[in-house]
């Protein structure tokens, strides 16, 4: 119930709708005017067929007509411009607008379809003409008729002119009505701002021939016969007055000269802000009075134009038709000779080209001129064409060199606005392998120019895909193109990416020395950011692998080692130096084709690699001394500590025997014992009074320092007077004091012989000999040999035991003498 109240957009009707043009383009809004009072509208439209080809549809609404003028005038308009449409159709110049689908007609519009147009020379001069004149006429109508150049129509559009531009678009209406002129025996009659079209592409092109006339011979400045402008006739049918040649209005007569006069009066008004040095506004008595003043105009309007084109605009603006020069011979003036120009005209022409010379010009003619051109005619004028061969694709590896050009020299604004369409469904296509080493070499300026976002969708898969290819130049400009571009490169890319196909890239070509090099650049460009593992794994073995015998591959590789030389993390050893690195660089020494740049890079790097290893080498080896003796030392020390020395023994006690601190020298002492008076003791006795009182007859030992071993420990022994006796030992005379016999034990060697002949009663004088080894020696050796004397071996019979009879009195009465 409540769909009677939903709105429903309103269906709009155009007045074009029933014409059949509408089955081939899908047409627009308007974007300009032209034609006789601007009677033609134009639209920007679309073919509607695959190609999407963008063109103009020109529409003339009958109803205009109608309207202006009385109805049985209305068919006279509709065949005037039929018939211009179908003349225009004839000619095939790139000066002249080009149709490119015929009238299409029905009851209430005319239409045809022509190549893309941005606006009309009177749409541009209309907007202009909204100021005062720099010059105007004396003499003006009382009243401005509705279409007159001073009212500013729908469509005025806001332009600038460059000089260059100026000069190429003059010099293409000129050459258009050489054309005519010359060509196809032709007169325009109707040469203005409203017959002069601006396209899309910056080109001008003449248009609006609906009083075109044809003359008898080629370019003949022999006068026709006409019908003058007069206000009988309605003003779409006529053309327009203030334009018009004086012979025209005042003779009746038209010639190819008068096309000239036209065009001289149109290059004023470029220069007037828009308005033209006559403005009869529709009246012919107007016009014959502003023509008598011509000439004041014309010198007054001088100092506005360009310096190159005043003389010619004078000529051109003669009363005497004579006095003017003709289209081809004004085309050839010094303002239009200039190799810009030249330039624009030749890509006018271009698509008619073969492609070898389509080639050479985009190479050499283009390239030379670009710098000078201006970038507005780069976007207005040169970008449509590139736009359109790189679609063709016929020779696109020549086009794509003045559009990379175009790419570095751009802004950004300027790029992503014009050029980033086109390029990306390049990209995204096939190309042939010229094409796609161009966009390699170039890489770094798209990436410059490209969005950061877009760069991984967009850019870098063309040199991902380059690696890939089966085309050794297209593998060789994506290693070149590493190196240019290696600061866009993420870690990830580099990694896994860029260095698995440089190796599998160089184990395809191994024998290609410029594929060789290219990896080796690709590698020294990226070495900085790979992890050690994959130096290690991928990097060092490809280098090794590397044939040296091409000096320019072995002094890239030196390259390489002495950026790894630089850090430790790029895991060039020592030990790798002297093993691998250095046997390979040795014979590229005395390779015959090295040059003394070469062998000193090549002999430098070897220095300083000997040098490193022998620092380290001798380092290693100092210190592999330093560590032997420090392990000795501990060896020692950990010997030492297990030692017997140092072990903690319990006190070895021998039973009945005492342990004294040891004097510093047994003579000392027995001199000490002496000083005192001690008797025939001295410093020698078995026993002291502490001993005697405590009945303990036993030896004492004496010992030199605390920690001596018991074997170097001695008795101390006393001096033992024997008493005379006849029964002393045999070969002695009693009371002589002579010591014991000398016996050889029989248990003990001939080394082993002792004398007997010891005096063991003091020398004269009282003191013991002055001999502290002796004394030890004779006791403690004198003493085993008679306690291990047997029985058999003592002094036999009464000699042995009055010899110790002997002993035993004496001891007795010693000892009784001290107490």
């Amino acid at each position: 119930m409540f769909s009677k109240f939903k709105s429903t957009p309103p269906v709009v009707h155009h007045p074009w709708d029933a014409n059949p043009i509408t089955e081939f383009y899908d047409i627009g809004k308007q974007v300009a005017s032209c034609g006789p009072e601007n009677v033609w509208k134009i639209h920007d439209a679309y073919r509607k067929n695959d190609s999407k080809q963008e063109c103009s549809v020109f529409i003339f609404e009958k109803k205009i007509a109608e309207k202006l003028h009385k109805p049985k005038r209305k068919e006279t308009v509709t065949e005037l411009l039929r018939n211009s449409i179908r003349t225009l159709e004839r000619l095939r110049n790139c000066k002249v607008l080009l149709v490119l689908h015929t009238v299409e007609e029905c009851a209430d519009t005319l239409a045809f379809a022509t190549e893309p147009i941005m606006t009309s020379l009177a749409n541009i001069l209309a907007f202009q003409a909204g100021g005062a004149p720099i010059v105007g006429p004396p003499v003006t109508g009382a009243s401005v008729p509705p279409g007159s150049p001073s009212i500013k129509p729908q469509y005025a559009k806001e332009h600038h002119f460059i000089d260059l531009e100026l000069r190429y678009g003059l010099l293409q209406i000129t050459e258009a009505l050489a054309y005519l002129h010359y060509k196809m025996n032709l007169v325009h009659r109707n040469v203005c701002p409203s017959s002069i079209l601006l396209t899309k592409r910056g080109t001008w092109k003449l248009g609006g021939l609906e009083f075109a006339e044809t003359v008898l011979d080629i370019g003949s400045p022999e006068p026709m016969p006409c019908i003058p402008w007069t206000s009988r006739f309605s003003k779409m049918v006529q053309p327009n007055l203030d334009y018009i040649a004086p012979e025209v209005q005042q003779s009746s007569v038209y010639s190819v000269l008068s096309d000239m006069y036209s065009l001289g009066m149109t290059i004023c008004a470029v220069f007037n802000n828009g308005r033209p040095l006559i403005q009869a506004n529709y009246s012919s008595s107007n016009y014959a009075k502003q023509m008598e003043f011509l000439d004041d105009q014309v010198h007054l309007i001088l100092p506005r134009i360009v310096t190159g084109l005043q003389d010619a605009v004078t000529r051109l603006l003669a009363r005497d038709c004579n006095q003017r020069p003709t289209s081809q011979i004004l085309s050839l003036i010094k303002y239009f000779n200039d190799l810009p120009i030249q330039t624009l005209q030749a890509l006018d022409v271009l698509l008619m080209k073969e492609p070898n010379q389509k080639s050479t010009f985009y190479r050499t003619t283009m390239m030379e001129v670009l710098p000078y051109i201006p970038r507005k005619i780069w976007w207005q004028h040169i970008w449509p064409y590139l736009q359109m061969e790189i679609n063709m694709g016929e020779v696109l590896a020549a086009v794509l060199v003045p559009v990379m050009y175009m790419v570095k020299n751009s802004s950004m604004e300027e790029y992503e606005f014009h050029m980033v369409p086109t390029l990306k469904d390049l990209f995204a296509s096939a190309k042939s392998i010229q094409a796609s080493v161009t966009i390699l070499e170039h890489l770094e300026c798209l990436l410059e120019k490209t969005p950061r976002d877009e760069i991984k969708t967009e850019v870098l898969p063309l040199l991902y895909n380059a690696f890939d290819s089966s085309t050794v130049q297209i593998q060789s400009a994506a290693l070149d193109a590493v190196h240019d571009i290696s600061d866009y490169l993420d870690e990830h890319a580099i990694r896994r990416m860029i260095i698995p196909k440089t190796r599998n890239v160089y184990d395809q070509n191994q024998g290609d020395l410029h594929i060789i090099e290219g990896v080796l650049k690709c590698i020294e460009c990226t070495l900085d950011r790979l992890e050690k593992s994959q130096i290690m794994d991928e990097v060092l073995p490809l280098l090794w692998d590397v044939r040296l015998n091409d000096p320019k591959i072995a002094v890239r590789v030196v390259g390489i080692y002495k950026l790894m030389m630089t850090d430790k993390k790029y895991g060039l050893t020592i030990s790798l130096m002297a093993t691998r690195v250095i046997p390979l660089l040795m014979p590229q020494t005395i390779n015959p084709s090295i040059n003394l740049e070469q062998f000193t890079i090549i002999i430098e790097m070897l220095r300083e690699m000997f040098d490193l290893v022998e620092k380290h080498q001798r380092n290693k080896l100092k210190a592999d001394i330093i560590n032997l003796a420090n392990a000795n030392l501990e060896r020692r020390a950990m010997r030492h500590q297990i030692s017997t020395d140092n072990v903690q023994a319990p006190p070895f006690n021998i039973p009945n025997l005492r342990v004294e601190q040891r004097k510093t020298s047994s003579a000392e002492d027995m001199a000490r014992k002496n000083s005192t008076g001690s008797g025939l003791l001295g410093s020698w006795w078995f026993g002291n009074s502490s001993s005697s009182q405590d009945g303990n007859n036993f030896l004492r030992v004496a010992s030199a320092f605390s920690n001596r071993r018991l074997s170097d420990n001695t008795l101390i022994t006393p001096k033992i007077r024997i008493a005379h006796s006849s029964t002393s030992s045999p070969g002695g005379s009693p009371g002589s004091g002579a010591g014991l016999p000398t016996r050889r034990h029989s248990s003990i060697g001939p080394q082993e012989r002792r004398g007997s002949h010891v005096n063991l009663s003091p020398p004269t004088g009282g003191s013991m000999p002055n001999s502290s080894s002796s004394v030890p020696f004779l006791l403690s050796s004198s003493m085993q040999s008679i306690r291990s004397r047997r029985p058999s071996a003592t002094l036999g019979g009464s000699h042995g035991s009055g010899l110790l009879h002997q002993l035993g009195s004496g001891m007795s009465q010693l000892f009784s003498g001290r107490s």
